[in-house]
């Protein structure tokens, strides 16, 4: 019967406004929640066949969640250096346990606002530790990095502290052309011993012809070599090394004649130690010139640092993390996977902000972060929450007045049903 049709129709319909203000009442509860991705309700009809084509049979209508993962929220700046933000595809991988293991598993999320715990282990604030590929010496990943089985926990804590010896010396300075024969300048350059430890050379650069200047290189390191004896203050002289510049007359060097520096028996009981010294290429001008003018010194560059504790990390847009030492010093530590999936909006909810891979969703593709399609990872900075707060209040008023109209059809049939009933009295 019609008038029972538009009932249920009526009442359909205040099912399907119900579950859209739920949606919407959820959307807004989010609306500063990190990396929250707000839902929609999609409205279908419920069509029930006629039994003739010259009478209409109402059916009603539903409503059902359309999950709005894909849309990108807005990326905010942050003052700490472990909050991180996806620009782009993918989600960053996560685990509910620090130490995952088999009944642990690996869910997926937007929301990067990381912290330290007390084991240094990097958690959001729903409880999701950060998972990442650990890094060998050289910066490669460890392990088949296709597969999740490859990452661990990232942990920025017991990251010891490091000294590294001085091994290479890159000189860029200009020799005057116009000085007089046996006219000396000076560099006096601080190394690095394998413990750390501070010691300086002097390089002396004395004009012995024109477009042509000796190098006598001299020292003082806490050494006990074979060929100088200690004095009382634990010092003793390094030695001299001899070498020879010759110049070209367009003012780059034709011949560079550097020696490697050895140092042996070091008081310290640091290692021993070979320095090589670049004064640049034969034939260009990046390195030792000479020209018209002063003695001047462009740059010095070593490659050795001081011991140096660990002061912080920085996450580079590839999802690199590096640990940073007060020396100058940085290890790259973990990279950042990113997983990605087809169908991305086919995933499925879980606490916390966080999603778990489905059927409809696709298979897994892990990738690093700006490469292979991911997004780059943007650090200091958070993913809004997409909600447009104008939007719902008039999706709100929207779904209202439709609960209402529908209430009204129920209503009118109830009436339509009343004035039947009297029919027969």
């Amino acid at each position: 019967m019609s008038i029972y049709g538009a009932m249920f129709s009526g009442v359909s319909a205040l099912a399907a406004q119900s579950n859209a203000l739920g949606m919407i009442s959820d959307n807004i509860s989010n609306v500063n929640t990190v990396g929250y991705k707000g839902t929609s309700a999609a409205f279908a009809t419920l069509v029930t066949e006629s039994a003739t084509r010259s009478q209409f049979t109402p059916g009603g209508v539903r409503s059902m969640p359309l999950s709005n993962v894909d849309r990108q929220g807005l990326l905010q700046g942050s003052a700490s250096a472990t909050d991180l933000a996806i620009a782009g595809r993918g989600f960053f991988v996560v685990n509910e346990a620090a130490n995952p293991g088999a009944g642990n598993e690996m869910l997926f999320t937007r929301a990067g606002n990381f912290r330290p715990d007390a084991e240094g282990n990097l958690r959001n604030a729903a409880g999701y530790y950060l998972q990442g590929w650990p890094l060998d010496a050289t910066g490669n990943p460890i392990g088949n990095t296709s597969v999740l089985s490859s990452v661990e926990t990232v942990n920025i804590a017991n990251l010891s502290g490091a000294a590294s010896p001085t091994q290479n010396i890159e000189l860029d300075m200009n020799l005057p052309s116009n000085a007089a024969v046996g006219d000396t300048h000076d560099v006096t350059i601080q190394i690095f011993d394998s413990l750390g430890n501070a010691h300086d050379l002097t390089l002396e650069f004395e004009k012995d012809a024109a477009n042509d200047w000796d190098v006598t290189i001299t020292g003082m390191v806490q050494s006990g070599t074979t060929t100088n004896s200690l004095d009382a203050a634990g010092m003793t002289a390094l030695g001299t090394y001899a070498g020879n510049i010759t110049f070209a007359g367009n003012g780059s060097p034709a011949t560079i004649t550097l020696p490697n520096i050895a140092i042996t028996g070091f008081v310290s009981g640091a290692d021993n130690s070979t320095i090589a010294i670049d004064g640049g290429t034969a034939g260009q001008n990046d390195g030792i010139v000479q020209f018209g003018g002063d003695f001047f010194l462009r740059n010095i560059d070593q490659d050795g640092v001081r011991f140096g504790e660990f002061s912080g990390v920085s996450i580079s847009e590839d999802g690199v993390v590096t640990a940073l030492f007060d020396n100058g010093d940085r290890r790259q530590i973990y990279q950042l996977p990113i997983a990605m999936f087809a169908n991305v909006n086919g995933m499925e909810a879980r606490d916390g902000n966080a999603y778990q891979q489905t059927d409809r969703s696709g298979e897994l593709v892990l990738a690093g972060a700006n490469s292979g399609g991911a997004g780059r990872v943007a650090a200091s900075a958070l993913e809004a929450s997409t909600v447009d707060l104008a939007n719902e209040f008039t999706d709100m008023i929207i779904t209202q007045r439709a609960y209402s109209a529908g209430t009204k059809v129920i209503t009118t049939a109830d009436e339509m049903l009343e004035e039947l009933i009297r029919i027969r009295r």
